[in-house]
């Protein structure tokens, strides 16, 4: 593999095969060798990934079958540790390790997230690397936000290998309470709106 942008990754014979069947192979082409390399993070990415409170983790079984799982945390839980690494704490939930369990298998991973109040939304590839609390407390500790609650029990570490921003066509906007006060104290009027609606 020569490039290191998502259409490398995801281009594959049987997805080019498709595009060329339904007229888009030769846009598709002409965009990968305009977006070049894309896996350093810029300042937009990373203003984009510390702004979030959640993202959706894909990861795949030992029999192929895909998983995705939501990681929710505080604002800017999911840190840019440097351009091509991120991390997060891996918090306690049902203790299924569905995702854990995965990753020993394969450490093939995509996250995607999203902002609905932006309509925008950002995928990353990468290769996940899990560090036990009793394997290296420090780098666990690095990413512990020492004023949420949750019960943290590793750290992974995702080493970015492609990026990619999707348009924002069909995304319907929603916001949170917070972006929702927001919005209103710079518009009173939307709350006339809203009530009336």
């Amino acid at each position: 593999m020569t490039d290191k942008n998502f259409t490398s990754l995801t281009f594959t014979d049987s997805v080019k095969e498709m595009q060329r069947q339904f007229g888009s192979r030769a846009s598709y082409d002409k965009m990968a060798a305009q977006i070049g390399e894309r896996y350093l993070l810029t300042e937009q990415e990373r203003a984009f990934i510390q702004y979030q409170d959640g993202f959706y983790l894909s990861s795949a079984n030992e029999y192929g079958w895909p998983y995705v799982q939501y990681r929710g945390g505080a604002k800017g839980f999911l840190k840019v540790i440097n351009e091509k690494t991120l991390a997060y704490a891996d918090f306690r939930g049902n203790k299924q390790y569905i995702s854990m369990g995965n990753l020993n298998e394969n450490k093939k991973v995509m996250l995607f997230l999203m902002n609905y109040a932006t309509q925008r939304r950002l995928k990353i590839w990468g290769t996940a690397e899990i560090i036990s609390m009793s394997q290296n407390p420090e780098i666990v500790q690095e990413v512990i936000d020492s004023d949420y609650s949750a019960v943290v029990e590793r750290a992974v570490i995702v080493h970015i290998e492609a990026f990619d921003w999707n348009c924002p066509q069909h995304i319907t906007p929603r916001f949170t309470i917070e972006e929702f006060k927001q919005l209103v104290k710079q518009h009173p009027d939307l709350l006339e709106e809203f009530n009336a609606a």
